[in-house]
Protein backbone atom coordinates (compact mmCIF):
# COMPACT_ATOMS: atom_id res chain seq x y z
CA UNK A 1 0.00 0.00 0.00
CA UNK A 2 2.89 2.38 0.76
CA UNK A 3 4.47 1.70 -2.62
CA UNK A 4 1.19 2.30 -4.47
CA UNK A 5 0.49 5.45 -2.43
CA UNK A 6 3.90 6.90 -3.32
CA UNK A 7 3.14 6.73 -7.03
CA UNK A 8 -0.62 7.43 -6.95
CA UNK A 9 -1.65 9.37 -10.07
CA UNK A 10 -4.91 10.61 -8.51
CA UNK A 11 -6.30 11.70 -5.16
CA UNK A 12 -8.90 8.90 -5.25
CA UNK A 13 -6.23 6.19 -5.48
CA UNK A 14 -4.20 7.90 -2.75
CA UNK A 15 -7.22 7.89 -0.43
CA UNK A 16 -7.86 4.20 -1.18
CA UNK A 17 -4.26 3.22 -0.46
CA UNK A 18 -4.29 5.30 2.73
CA UNK A 19 -7.32 3.23 3.80
CA UNK A 20 -5.29 0.05 3.24
CA UNK A 21 -2.42 1.54 5.24
CA UNK A 22 -4.91 2.21 8.02
CA UNK A 23 -6.03 -1.44 8.00
CA UNK A 24 -2.44 -2.63 8.21
CA UNK A 25 -1.47 -0.10 10.86
CA UNK A 26 -4.52 -0.93 12.99
CA UNK A 27 -3.30 -4.52 13.42
CA UNK A 28 -0.01 -3.46 15.01
CA UNK A 29 -1.32 -1.98 18.26
CA UNK A 30 -3.51 -4.92 19.40
CA UNK A 31 -0.93 -7.46 18.22
CA UNK A 32 1.93 -5.89 20.13
CA UNK A 33 -0.17 -5.17 23.24
CA UNK A 34 -1.37 -8.77 23.40
CA UNK A 35 2.24 -9.97 23.02
CA UNK A 36 3.27 -7.77 25.96
CA UNK A 37 0.41 -9.23 28.03
CA UNK A 38 1.65 -12.76 27.36
CA UNK A 39 5.39 -12.03 27.67
CA UNK A 40 5.26 -10.16 31.02
CA UNK A 41 3.07 -11.72 33.71
CA UNK A 42 4.59 -9.69 36.55
CA UNK A 43 2.62 -6.44 37.03
CA UNK A 44 5.71 -4.27 37.46
CA UNK A 45 7.48 -5.66 34.38
CA UNK A 46 4.32 -5.30 32.30
CA UNK A 47 3.94 -1.65 33.31
CA UNK A 48 7.55 -0.91 32.32
CA UNK A 49 7.08 -2.74 29.01
CA UNK A 50 3.89 -0.80 28.24
CA UNK A 51 5.60 2.49 29.17
CA UNK A 52 8.39 1.72 26.67
CA UNK A 53 5.79 0.70 24.10
CA UNK A 54 3.78 3.92 24.64
CA UNK A 55 6.93 6.05 24.56
CA UNK A 56 7.91 4.54 21.22
CA UNK A 57 4.37 5.05 19.92
CA UNK A 58 4.10 8.67 21.04
CA UNK A 59 7.70 9.53 20.20
CA UNK A 60 7.34 8.04 16.73
CA UNK A 61 4.15 10.02 16.14
CA UNK A 62 5.91 13.23 17.14
CA UNK A 63 9.10 12.47 15.17
CA UNK A 64 7.14 11.55 12.03
CA UNK A 65 6.77 15.19 10.95
CA UNK A 66 10.54 15.68 11.31
CA UNK A 67 11.32 12.76 9.02
CA UNK A 68 8.58 13.82 6.62
CA UNK A 69 9.87 17.39 6.58
CA UNK A 70 13.43 16.24 5.90
CA UNK A 71 12.28 14.10 2.98
CA UNK A 72 10.10 16.84 1.51
CA UNK A 73 13.05 19.26 1.60
CA UNK A 74 14.93 17.09 -0.91
CA UNK A 75 12.48 14.69 -2.58
CA UNK A 76 8.95 14.59 -3.97
CA UNK A 77 5.91 13.95 -1.75
CA UNK A 78 5.80 10.21 -2.49
CA UNK A 79 9.06 9.70 -0.59
CA UNK A 80 7.20 9.92 2.73
CA UNK A 81 5.51 6.63 1.83
CA UNK A 82 8.57 4.85 0.42
CA UNK A 83 10.42 5.29 3.74
CA UNK A 84 8.03 2.67 5.19
CA UNK A 85 9.35 -0.10 2.93
CA UNK A 86 12.74 -0.81 4.56
CA UNK A 87 11.09 -0.71 8.01
CA UNK A 88 8.49 -3.27 6.95
CA UNK A 89 11.16 -5.44 5.33
CA UNK A 90 13.16 -5.43 8.57
CA UNK A 91 10.04 -6.34 10.56
CA UNK A 92 9.21 -9.25 8.25
CA UNK A 93 12.73 -10.66 8.69
CA UNK A 94 13.16 -10.10 12.44
CA UNK A 95 9.65 -10.72 13.79
CA UNK A 96 9.64 -14.51 13.26
CA UNK A 97 13.07 -14.73 14.90
CA UNK A 98 12.47 -12.51 17.94
CA UNK A 99 8.74 -12.54 18.76
CA UNK A 100 7.03 -15.45 20.53
CA UNK A 101 3.80 -16.79 19.07
CA UNK A 102 0.61 -16.01 20.96
CA UNK A 103 -2.83 -17.18 19.95
CA UNK A 104 -6.24 -18.00 21.37
CA UNK A 105 -6.47 -21.82 21.61
CA UNK A 106 -10.13 -21.59 20.58
CA UNK A 107 -10.36 -18.68 18.15
CA UNK A 108 -13.81 -17.53 17.07
CA UNK A 109 -14.84 -17.27 13.43
CA UNK A 110 -14.42 -13.97 11.62
CA UNK A 111 -17.60 -11.94 12.17
CA UNK A 112 -18.21 -10.31 8.78
CA UNK A 113 -21.73 -9.01 9.66
CA UNK A 114 -20.22 -7.45 12.80
CA UNK A 115 -17.59 -5.66 10.72
CA UNK A 116 -20.27 -4.32 8.33
CA UNK A 117 -22.41 -3.14 11.26
CA UNK A 118 -19.48 -1.41 12.96
CA UNK A 119 -18.56 0.46 9.77
CA UNK A 120 -22.22 1.26 9.21
CA UNK A 121 -22.35 2.78 12.69
CA UNK A 122 -19.15 4.82 12.64
CA UNK A 123 -18.93 6.19 9.09
CA UNK A 124 -22.43 7.80 8.91
CA UNK A 125 -21.93 9.38 12.35
CA UNK A 126 -18.62 10.97 11.32
CA UNK A 127 -20.15 12.12 8.02
CA UNK A 128 -23.13 13.65 9.83
CA UNK A 129 -21.02 15.39 12.48
CA UNK A 130 -18.75 16.90 9.82
CA UNK A 131 -21.62 18.28 7.75
CA UNK A 132 -23.58 19.57 10.77
CA UNK A 133 -20.47 21.47 11.93
CA UNK A 134 -19.81 22.91 8.47
CA UNK A 135 -23.31 23.52 7.12
CA UNK A 136 -25.62 23.47 10.14
CA UNK A 137 -28.51 21.12 10.85
CA UNK A 138 -30.17 19.58 7.82
CA UNK A 139 -32.01 16.37 7.05
CA UNK A 140 -29.14 14.43 5.36
CA UNK A 141 -26.53 14.86 8.13
CA UNK A 142 -29.05 14.40 10.96
CA UNK A 143 -30.39 11.27 9.25
CA UNK A 144 -26.81 9.98 8.89
CA UNK A 145 -26.15 10.45 12.63
CA UNK A 146 -29.44 8.75 13.59
CA UNK A 147 -28.70 5.85 11.21
CA UNK A 148 -25.22 5.44 12.66
CA UNK A 149 -26.54 5.43 16.24
CA UNK A 150 -29.23 2.87 15.34
CA UNK A 151 -26.71 0.55 13.68
CA UNK A 152 -24.42 1.02 16.69
CA UNK A 153 -27.19 -0.23 19.00
CA UNK A 154 -27.74 -3.26 16.72
CA UNK A 155 -23.98 -3.94 16.71
CA UNK A 156 -23.73 -3.83 20.52
CA UNK A 157 -26.76 -6.09 20.97
CA UNK A 158 -25.35 -8.57 18.48
CA UNK A 159 -21.99 -8.64 20.25
CA UNK A 160 -23.65 -9.14 23.65
CA UNK A 161 -25.66 -12.11 22.36
CA UNK A 162 -22.69 -13.94 20.80
CA UNK A 163 -20.69 -16.60 22.66
CA UNK A 164 -17.47 -15.44 20.95
CA UNK A 165 -17.99 -11.78 20.04
CA UNK A 166 -15.68 -9.83 17.76
CA UNK A 167 -15.52 -7.13 20.46
CA UNK A 168 -16.46 -8.23 23.96
CA UNK A 169 -18.59 -5.24 24.98
CA UNK A 170 -19.38 -6.99 28.28
CA UNK A 171 -15.99 -5.77 29.48
CA UNK A 172 -17.61 -2.34 29.86
CA UNK A 173 -19.30 -3.76 32.94
CA UNK A 174 -16.01 -3.04 34.74
CA UNK A 175 -15.83 0.60 35.88
CA UNK A 176 -12.01 0.58 35.75
CA UNK A 177 -11.99 -0.75 32.18
CA UNK A 178 -14.65 1.76 31.04
CA UNK A 179 -12.81 4.69 32.64
CA UNK A 180 -9.51 3.58 31.08
CA UNK A 181 -11.06 3.26 27.61
CA UNK A 182 -12.74 6.66 28.02
CA UNK A 183 -9.49 8.37 29.06
CA UNK A 184 -7.63 6.70 26.18
CA UNK A 185 -10.22 7.85 23.63
CA UNK A 186 -10.33 11.39 25.02
CA UNK A 187 -6.54 11.72 24.98
CA UNK A 188 -6.20 10.57 21.37
CA UNK A 189 -9.19 12.71 20.34
CA UNK A 190 -7.48 15.82 21.70
CA UNK A 191 -3.94 15.04 20.49
CA UNK A 192 -4.83 14.02 16.92
CA UNK A 193 -7.46 16.73 16.50
CA UNK A 194 -5.13 19.49 17.68
CA UNK A 195 -2.29 18.35 15.42
CA UNK A 196 -4.49 19.29 12.46
CA UNK A 197 -4.24 22.93 13.56
CA UNK A 198 -0.67 23.07 14.91
CA UNK A 199 0.78 21.79 11.62
CA UNK A 200 -1.20 24.39 9.66
CA UNK A 201 -0.11 27.09 12.11
CA UNK A 202 3.54 26.18 11.68
CA UNK A 203 3.56 26.09 7.88
CA UNK A 204 0.80 28.50 6.86
CA UNK A 205 0.87 31.12 9.63
CA UNK A 206 4.53 31.07 10.72
CA UNK A 207 5.71 30.18 7.21
CA UNK A 208 8.09 27.43 8.39
CA UNK A 209 9.65 25.10 5.82
CA UNK A 210 8.67 21.40 6.17
CA UNK A 211 12.00 20.49 7.84
CA UNK A 212 11.80 23.41 10.28
CA UNK A 213 8.18 22.53 11.07
CA UNK A 214 9.34 19.00 11.84
CA UNK A 215 12.05 20.28 14.19
CA UNK A 216 9.37 21.95 16.30
CA UNK A 217 8.13 18.44 17.14
CA UNK A 218 11.40 17.37 18.80
CA UNK A 219 10.75 18.90 22.26
CA UNK A 220 7.28 17.35 22.42
CA UNK A 221 8.69 13.94 21.40
CA UNK A 222 11.15 14.18 24.29
CA UNK A 223 8.37 15.14 26.71
CA UNK A 224 6.23 12.23 25.51
CA UNK A 225 9.04 9.72 26.08
CA UNK A 226 9.77 11.21 29.50
CA UNK A 227 6.11 10.96 30.51
CA UNK A 228 5.94 7.34 29.33
CA UNK A 229 8.99 6.52 31.46
CA UNK A 230 7.58 8.29 34.52
CA UNK A 231 4.20 6.54 34.37
CA UNK A 232 5.21 3.18 35.96
CA UNK A 233 7.18 5.02 38.67
CA UNK A 234 4.20 7.20 39.55
CA UNK A 235 1.75 4.28 39.56
CA UNK A 236 3.87 2.49 42.17
CA UNK A 237 3.36 5.45 44.54
CA UNK A 238 -0.02 6.90 43.53
CA UNK A 239 -3.31 5.32 42.47
CA UNK A 240 -3.63 4.97 38.64
CA UNK A 241 -6.81 7.07 38.61
CA UNK A 242 -4.98 9.99 40.21
CA UNK A 243 -2.14 9.69 37.65
CA UNK A 244 -4.67 9.70 34.78
CA UNK A 245 -6.39 12.80 36.19
CA UNK A 246 -3.01 14.52 36.58
CA UNK A 247 -2.15 13.70 32.96
CA UNK A 248 -5.46 15.13 31.74
CA UNK A 249 -4.84 18.33 33.72
CA UNK A 250 -1.31 18.70 32.31
CA UNK A 251 -2.65 18.14 28.78
CA UNK A 252 -5.43 20.68 29.40
CA UNK A 253 -2.86 23.28 30.51
CA UNK A 254 -1.04 22.73 27.21
CA UNK A 255 -4.25 23.37 25.28
CA UNK A 256 -4.86 26.49 27.36
CA UNK A 257 -1.48 27.82 26.19
CA UNK A 258 -2.22 26.90 22.56
CA UNK A 259 -5.48 28.85 22.76
CA UNK A 260 -3.43 32.04 23.27
CA UNK A 261 -1.67 31.78 19.88
CA UNK A 262 -2.24 34.58 17.39
CA UNK A 263 -1.15 35.45 13.85
CA UNK A 264 2.21 36.93 14.92
CA UNK A 265 3.81 33.46 15.09
CA UNK A 266 4.55 32.79 18.78
CA UNK A 267 6.97 29.88 18.50
CA UNK A 268 7.83 29.73 22.23
CA UNK A 269 4.18 29.55 23.26
CA UNK A 270 3.54 26.92 20.59
CA UNK A 271 6.42 24.69 21.76
CA UNK A 272 5.43 24.99 25.43
CA UNK A 273 1.80 24.16 24.66
CA UNK A 274 2.63 21.12 22.51
CA UNK A 275 5.13 19.83 25.11
CA UNK A 276 2.56 19.98 27.93
CA UNK A 277 -0.13 18.48 25.71
CA UNK A 278 2.11 15.61 24.55
CA UNK A 279 3.41 14.87 28.05
CA UNK A 280 -0.02 14.87 29.67
CA UNK A 281 -1.72 12.79 26.99
CA UNK A 282 1.14 10.26 26.88
CA UNK A 283 0.89 9.83 30.65
CA UNK A 284 -2.81 9.09 30.23
CA UNK A 285 -2.25 6.65 27.35
CA UNK A 286 0.46 4.74 29.22
CA UNK A 287 -1.55 4.20 32.40
CA UNK A 288 -4.87 3.55 30.63
CA UNK A 289 -3.26 1.02 28.24
CA UNK A 290 -1.90 -0.92 31.21
CA UNK A 291 -5.29 -0.84 32.97
CA UNK A 292 -7.01 -2.07 29.80
CA UNK A 293 -4.64 -4.95 29.13
CA UNK A 294 -4.44 -5.98 32.82
CA UNK A 295 -8.15 -6.87 32.76
CA UNK A 296 -7.63 -9.48 30.04
CA UNK A 297 -6.93 -13.18 30.59
CA UNK A 298 -3.86 -14.17 28.51
CA UNK A 299 -5.88 -16.01 25.86
CA UNK A 300 -8.18 -12.98 25.35
CA UNK A 301 -5.42 -10.36 25.30
CA UNK A 302 -5.75 -9.82 21.56
CA UNK A 303 -9.49 -9.20 21.79
CA UNK A 304 -9.11 -6.69 24.63
CA UNK A 305 -6.22 -4.95 22.88
CA UNK A 306 -8.37 -4.83 19.76
CA UNK A 307 -11.12 -3.10 21.70
CA UNK A 308 -8.54 -0.59 22.92
CA UNK A 309 -7.45 -0.03 19.32
CA UNK A 310 -11.05 0.59 18.23
CA UNK A 311 -11.37 3.26 20.92
CA UNK A 312 -8.06 4.81 19.86
CA UNK A 313 -8.94 4.85 16.17
CA UNK A 314 -12.42 6.19 16.87
CA UNK A 315 -10.96 8.93 19.09
CA UNK A 316 -8.48 9.95 16.38
CA UNK A 317 -11.08 9.92 13.61
CA UNK A 318 -13.55 11.87 15.73
CA UNK A 319 -10.82 14.34 16.71
CA UNK A 320 -10.01 15.13 13.08
CA UNK A 321 -13.63 15.17 11.90
CA UNK A 322 -15.24 17.00 14.83
CA UNK A 323 -12.50 19.47 15.75
CA UNK A 324 -11.59 19.93 12.09
CA UNK A 325 -15.22 20.64 11.22
CA UNK A 326 -15.58 23.14 14.07
CA UNK A 327 -12.37 24.86 12.98
CA UNK A 328 -13.62 25.04 9.39
CA UNK A 329 -16.97 26.45 10.51
CA UNK A 330 -15.30 29.17 12.60
CA UNK A 331 -12.83 29.95 9.78
CA UNK A 332 -15.57 30.27 7.16
CA UNK A 333 -17.73 32.34 9.48
CA UNK A 334 -14.95 34.86 10.02
CA UNK A 335 -13.99 35.02 6.34
CA UNK A 336 -17.57 35.41 5.19
CA UNK A 337 -17.72 38.58 7.28
CA UNK A 338 -14.71 39.81 5.30
CA UNK A 339 -16.52 39.13 1.98
CA UNK A 340 -14.03 36.40 1.01
CA UNK A 341 -15.13 33.83 -1.56
CA UNK A 342 -13.89 31.00 -3.76
CA UNK A 343 -10.82 28.98 -2.73
CA UNK A 344 -10.05 31.34 0.15
CA UNK A 345 -13.32 30.35 1.83
CA UNK A 346 -12.57 26.62 1.58
CA UNK A 347 -9.24 26.23 3.42
CA UNK A 348 -6.36 28.25 4.79
CA UNK A 349 -4.19 26.81 2.03
CA UNK A 350 -6.67 28.09 -0.54
CA UNK A 351 -6.56 31.56 1.05
CA UNK A 352 -2.77 31.66 0.90
CA UNK A 353 -2.77 30.55 -2.72
CA UNK A 354 -5.40 33.16 -3.62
Amino acid sequence: ASAVAAFSPSADLLVATRALLGVGGATLMPSTLSLIRNMFHDDGQRRVAISIWTGAFAGGAMLGPLMGGALLEHFWWGSVFLVNLPVMALLLVLAPLLLPESRDPRPSRFDLPGVVLSLGAILPMIYGVQHIAQEGFGWPPVLAVVTGLALGVVFVRRQRSMADPMLDVRLFGSRAFTAAIGANTLGVFAMVGSSLFTTQYLQMVMGARPLVAGLYALPSAGTAMLAAGLAPVLVRRVRPGVVVCAGLLVGASGFALLSRLDVTGQSGLLIAGIMLMAGGVTLVLTVSSDLIIATAPPERAGSVAGLSQVATEFGGALGISLLGSIGTAVYRGLLSDADASGPALDTLGGALEA
